[in-house]
């Protein structure tokens, strides 16, 4: 089967919508990675905004066109990258319902490159994720951080994965706000309950056993771990080196 790659760049009206939506303080509790070195007023790039490749492919009919994130959805491939905000959450979400739909018992791979983001946007996917009766499975590469490396570990159990030189990061929820004392108040008292939420659910997930406190002290500070950490503290299963042929293993027993 023939493929021709094309980039063409498609704008989107929604991202449009989310941008110049507005939305709460307290949706905006998330992941602030302190290591980012851009500067605050500097918008996060997304993929999205990126020139989209194109796939032609020869069928028995002719032509058939499709933009490479469509014709990866076929294949029940979903891409995370870039930062977790409410454009990417609304658009896993639909990709994840559509498969469930399409295939409630075929898994579903899902690719994660991103630094994090909205705790609202990232525990949307990560329910979605367990809600749906297909199992996802995740695949760390280029790096997984904050609530990257919550959706990372939230994949079907023993089917977490890592590249060899990608990294993990995990750290505690950051967020702030301006108003009344009695506002901040209440604004504090929830991101600390958002804080302990997110520990429970690694606490879940993480192979190892580790208690609240445990998780508490490496969620501290930005805490990285290259591929290997990463298997051995219990965020992910195995570091895939190559992918294994079709069939290879069924050839070997």
């Amino acid at each position: 089967m023939a493929a021709v790659l094309q980039r063409i760049t498609r704008p989107s009206a929604l991202r449009g919508l989310y941008r110049n939506g507005i939305r709460s303080m307290s949706s905006q509790f998330g992941f602030q990675p302190q290591w980012n070195t851009q500067q605050p007023e500097q918008e996060t790039p997304r993929a999205i905004s990126l020139p989209i490749p194109y796939v032609t492919e020869t069928t028995g009919g002719g032509w058939k066109t499709s933009d490479i994130f469509s014709r990866l959805l076929q294949e029940r491939i979903i891409c995370l990258n870039g930062e977790v905000d409410d454009y990417m959450s609304a658009n896993a979400v639909a990709q994840l319902l559509f498969l469930e739909a399409d295939n409630p018992e075929k898994p579903i791979s899902m690719y994660i490159n991103s630094p994090g983001g909205s705790v609202s946007a990232g525990l949307a996917i990560y329910d979605t994720m367990n809600y749906i009766r297909c199992p996802v499975t995740t695949i760390c590469m280029g790096i997984a951080a904050s609530m990257g490396s919550l959706l990372l570990a939230g994949g079907a159990e023993g089917q977490r994965y890592i590249l060899p030189h990608a990294r993990v990061m995990i750290h505690q929820p950051s967020g702030g706000y301006r108003g009344k004392a009695s506002d901040i108040a209440d604004h504090a008292k929830e991101i600390l309950r958002i804080r302990d939420k997110l520990n429970r659910i690694y606490q879940n997930h993480i192979t190892k056993k580790r208690t609240l406190e445990e998780i508490e002290k490496y969620m501290e500070r930005d805490y990285f771990m290259d591929a290997q950490e990463a298997v051995d503290f219990g965020l992910v299963d195995k570091i895939l080196e190559r992918r294994e042929a079709p069939g290879k293993e069924g050839d070997k027993k």
